[in-house]
């Protein structure tokens, strides 16, 4: 198991471990800030600085199967052996550049309440797909009201309900292609205050305020009732 830093604090830049075990596609730790691919958002990349003083990239970073441990891929290079104790390093600008979009999606779905039948969340761009039927969608418009709410600085926070709190609230559901994972016993939701609430296992900004001013660049038709809308946000957060 990896026990799975991230998903308590997303501003975590580096952190001691452990080297659990070794997968054939690299790296498994006893805990870890870097984020593994899924929902949308890429694994995170970044270094393991070992023991020896030397240097391993992590070019991204996945589930193992059973999705019980984490796998940092590493470019190449000799691999740790289980029990080197290590300090993990993210490349921080890239994974902030993700928690800003990824946040302005979430808003994305409460300024459009559609039906969402994927996405996928960039460096400071991203895009989601909406079943939205005959209705007329906008670019200037939307980005008003995008910015409007990046604009409230909402605090955005996370929170745990059981699988039964969930399948008694199916409308906390979006995402039509990703269902958010049940079995475990309790599912991670995230709640910006006053806007949206969502299960999401991603990793978010802890105000709206942060994510920087948004324009939606483009509105794609990908079926006769489906549209997909990309946004990109202003290099520098707010």
């Amino acid at each position: 198991m990896t026990e799975p830093l991230f998903r308590e604090d997303a501003y975590l830049r580096q952190v001691e471990a452990v080297v659990a075990d070794l997968d054939p596609r690299g790296i498994v730790l006893d805990r870890s800030i870097f984020y593994p691919q899924g929902g949308g958002q890429p694994g995170d990349r970044g270094e393991l600085l070992l023991e020896d003083g030397s240097r391993l990239e992590i070019v991204d970073t996945i589930y193992r199967t059973d999705r019980a441990a984490i796998v940092h891929v590493p470019a190449g290079g000799k691999l740790p052996a289980p029990g080197a104790r290590i300090v993990a390093r993210i490349d921080w600008d890239l994974r902030y550049m993700r928690m800003r979009a990824h946040t302005a999606l979430h808003l994305l779905t409460a300024v459009l309440p559609y039906p969402v039948t994927g996405g996928a969340v960039g460096e400071s761009e991203g895009r989601l797909d909406f079943d939205s039927g005959e209705a007329s969608l906008d670019k200037t418009e939307i980005a008003e009201q995008l910015n409007l709410l990046i604009g409230r600085d909402a605090p955005v926070r996370t929170r745990w309900i059981s699988d039964e709190e969930l399948a008694a609230n199916p409308s906390l559901v979006k995402t039509m292609s990703v269902k958010p994972p049940t079995g475990a016993g309790r599912v991670r939701l995230v709640e910006i205050e006053g806007i949206d609430l969502q299960p999401c296992g991603g990793t978010h900004v802890a105000r709206t305020g942060e994510i920087g001013k948004a324009a939606v660049t483009q509105i794609e038709k990908k079926g006769r009732i489906n549209r997909r809308v990309r946004i990109v946000l202003s290099q520098n957060a707010a």
